[in-house]
Parts: structure tokens; sequence; C-alpha cells
């Protein structure tokens, strides 16, 4: 199982706040630094204010060397294709070929107002990010005069530059991360498109249900189910006694036994317990949402006490 972090900047973090968590994630081992892309907080005040995902993602990647990099998820509803596939392989580029581009079709309907962002509803943020994920790899993968025709985009004979490091992923370019428990075009999305599908805070029986929906669609798409990695994403409250759990919970505003519900939380017997039971579902990658991204010690324990399990 490999096991990645996780953070939600938007909560209160500053660029150099997400630097160190970066560094010490690439110093113990872990997979990826992982970010969430929003630009309005979810309770408290937010400060020192939100910073946007591939910015960030860009000073980090000259930052580190190793250890890969990615957002879950970027927002369709954010930018343009064009602009977005320059600024991804652009960062793909200047870490050497670390990048995994997580895209969604956006949720957060306060955040779009807060920022003038136009939020149209459900079926038309998909069927814009269909069209973006046809954009943007179509972009990465094409040599030159690359045009497409959508109702939401049109590009006329675009030269498709820059070029991402990477042709590794599914269709020739970086690989892609699709998300969420939608079970009709979510499913068909990711086998399209995807390299990974990604069940976010969700129980291992539900998780278990949406990837099989998801092999289900790839098998229809003509693909071989084992091509997807399938993960999951857990929020983290790790500790060796009950006094530290407790107190983690209690810096990230959380109840300890909502957490051990609804999360990877308790002794490092039980997060690897509960681990196993997502490798049972068919998960084989863990994001570890952390919090708080001062405690440094958080991640040194999972590395001492859970990843050598796992």
């Amino acid at each position: 199982m490999e096991l990645r972090i996780f953070t939600e900047p938007q909560q209160g973090a500053s660029y150099d706040d997400l630097v160190t968590v970066a560094k010490k994630a690439e110093e113990l081992g872990f997979g990826a630094f992982f970010r969430s892309d929003h630009y309005l907080t979810m309770g408290g005040d937010g400060l020192p204010g939100p910073s946007d995902a591939w910015i960030t993602l860009a000073g980090i990647a000259r930052e580190t060397s190793t250890i890969r990099l990615g957002t879950l998820v970027t927002s369709a509803t954010f930018r343009h294709p064009g602009p977005l596939a320059v600024s991804v392989a652009g960062v793909d580029q200047m870490s050497g070929g670390r990048v995994d581009f997580g895209l969604g079709a956006g949720w957060f309907a306060e955040e779009h107002e807060a920022y003038g962002i136009p939020f149209p509803g459900t079926g038309e943020r998909f069927d814009r990010l269909e069209e973006q994920l046809e954009i943007i790899t179509g972009l990465w993968a094409t040599e030159g005069g690359y045009g497409f025709a959508g109702s939401h985009y049109q590009v006329k004979n675009s030269p498709g530059l820059p070029k991402p490091v990477q042709t590794t992923g599914h269709r020739g370019t970086i690989p892609v991360v699709i998300g969420g428990m939608g079970k009709r075009r979510t499913p068909q999305l990711a086998a399209s498109y995807a390299d990974e599908f990604n069940v976010p805070f969700a129980s291992v029986d539900d998780t278990a249900t949406q990837y099989n929906r998801v092999r289900e669609a790839v098998l229809a798409a003509g693909r071989d189910p084992e091509t997807m990695t399938y993960s999951a994403a857990q929020v983290l409250c790790l500790g060796r006694d009950e006094g530290e759990i407790d107190r983690r919970a209690a810096a990230i505003g959380r109840e300890k036994s909502e957490l051990r519900t609804n999360g990877l939380a308790g002794t490092p017997a039980e997060v690897i317990d509960k681990i196993g039971s997502f490798a049972q579902a068919g998960a084989s990658r863990i994001y570890l949402q952390v919090l708080d991204l001062s405690d440094l010690e958080h991640l040194e324990l999972v590395a001492a006490e859970v990843m050598r399990q796992v």
C-alpha cells in the first residue's frame, strides 16, 4: 500500500507551511504530496488566506526532487482548459515528470460566489469536465494543429505546447486522477480518461461498491480493469495512546470517536487494520488527509509505525 499526504491549505496555510510539509513527506518516504484546489475556507478564518494550487505546486516542484505532486482535485470550473494544460505541463517539466493531475467538476458554490466564478448546474459542470479532459489530454498528446469543437469549448489549430515530461498515462500523457461517488458519469469518465480512481472520505463498503462500478465501466470501455489504480482518501488522526489521539483530534476540531468511524484514527494498530480493510476492498493507495500542518511529528509517527507495516 502506498501512502500519500493530502493537505487542505484553504483551511489556513502559507506557501512556506506547504513546502515544509512536502519536504518532510519526501524525507520520510511518502509516495506523494497532494493539495486541494479551493479558494475559500470551510470553517474558521482561513488565514493567511487561500493559495492557488498550481502556483504553489510549481514552487514545491523546485524545492523537492523525488516526491510526486498533484491535486485532489483541481476544479474544472476555475480555469479554461487551454491555460490549465499549459500550467500543469509546466509544473510537470519543473518537477522532472512528477505530477499527477486530478480534475473534477467542482462542487463548492460559496467559493464560486466569493470569487466571481460562474457555477452552472451539475449536468453542465460534468459536461464541461468531460470536454476539459478531452482537450487537456489532447493538447498534451497531439503534435501541433490540435482542434476540438465542443458545446462549451472550441480549440482551433493549437500547437499544444508546452508538452509534459511524462507520457506514461492511459492516454499517453500525465497520469490523470478522477474520483467521487457518482454512479454513472463518474465511472464512465474514469474509464475513458483516468489512470487512477479515488474515493474520498467514504466507508470501506461504499468504497468497494464504487470501485466495482468503475471496474464495470472500464471493462465496458474495452480496458483491462487492472490498468486503473484504485485509491481512497481518509482523514488522519494517529496517536501512540489515547491522550495523543485526543490532542490531535482537538487540534483539528473533531471528535475522537467520530474520527475512528469516519477516518483513519486511533493507535497505529487500529490504523493499520483499517488500511488493511481498504486494501481488501481493492485500494492500493491511500491519501492521508493531514489537517494540522504544524504537527510534523504526526507524519513521523505514520512513517515509523504504519508505513513499514502496510
